[in-house]
């Protein structure tokens, strides 16, 4: 198990009479990015907060990085970095007073300008943070999660407020810390933002996991069929086939184009998108139904 950064296994959680997770098992491997993806009220944020600590489940066992979230340890909080939803209580210290006070509470912290550095927030790092919009609020909920060095990272829609550039420079800090080892737990609405940094993910919906794999194969997406699509007698052409070599070489040859191309192709399959909404949407349908299971295998 010392591969398993995150072991759940019967995973259940219950308000009322709201069944938010129906036991669901889920293992995250040490070392991995792992995207968390549901709509709103599947129970990601439910499962999220079990694992760090913050929220008692009903039933089922949990591990995260071998110990049990629901005994308390500061030792375990040490090893671990979160970034949650929204901060408070802070509006009164600067970014830098805020870190370096972080910072005090782990026994092996990363450098605070290092850090000011690595969110964009260098020009920011004095101003008092009642003060900054909300995208530089967000770059500083991420220095708080990181100034720890975690081993293992909780980011809860950590991009919400970024602007492009900004998105793309957290992506590369992530995947420098992925790169340094750190295993990271992320849930995002953004599905390109998932599909860039994740090496899996997990589907959840209506308290099930309903697909797991990688970003190319969640949901049969390697295997889809592709749609093959090009100009021909000034209309446009489409074929939807497994083969698409096999159709843009057969277009070509009767084309018989002397410098070989052809006008407009395009050859696509099934976006992550796609497949994420196909796979919700059948779940919404027979949420009544259908168990929990663990499906896929490791990246």
């Amino acid at each position: 198990m010392s591969d398993v950064a995150i072991s759940a296994r019967g995973l259940r959680k219950v308000y009322g009479d709201h069944v938010a997770l129906g036991g669901i098992d889920l293992e995250v491997y040490a070392g991995e990015t792992f995207a968390l993806l549901g709509p709103n009220g599947a129970g990601k944020t439910t499962a999220t907060e079990i694992f760090e600590g913050y929220r008692d489940r009903d039933a089922g066992e949990v591990r995260v990085l071998g110990h049990d979230p629901a005994v308390d340890d500061r030792g375990w909080r040490d090893r671990i970095g979160i970034v949650l939803q929204t901060s408070t209580g802070l509006d009164l210290l600067t970014p830098r007073e805020a870190l370096a006070s972080t910072a005090r509470v782990y026994s092996r912290p990363r450098p605070v300008e290092e850090v000011i550095d690595a969110v964009g927030l260098t020009e920011k790092a004095d101003d008092r943070i009642r003060n900054l919009s909300g995208g530089q609020r967000r770059r500083l909920d991420v220095a708080l999660g990181i100034i720890g060095s975690p081993e293992l990272l909780f980011l809860d829609e950590p991009t919400t407020g970024f602007d492009p550039q900004a998105r793309r420079d957290f992506w590369r800090l992530i995947h420098s810390l992925a790169d340094d080892g750190t295993t990271i737990l992320l849930t995002t609405h953004y599905l390109d933002e998932a599909e860039h940094l994740a090496d899996r993910l997990g589907v959840i919906a209506a308290g099930e996991i309903i697909a797991l794999d990688t970003p190319e194969g969640l949901g049969g997406r390697g295997s889809s069929a592709a749609t093959v699509s090009w100009e021909e007698g000034g209309e446009r052409r489409m074929v939807e086939t497994a083969t698409p070599t096999a159709v843009v070489r057969d277009v070509a040859t009767r084309l018989a184009r002397p410098d070989g191309e052809i006008e407009g192709l395009t050859i696509t399959r099934p976006s992550l998108e796609d497949t994420y909404l196909r796979l919700v949407g059948t779940a919404a349908q027979t949420s009544s139904t259908t168990p929990s299971t663990l499906a896929g295998a490791r990246a």
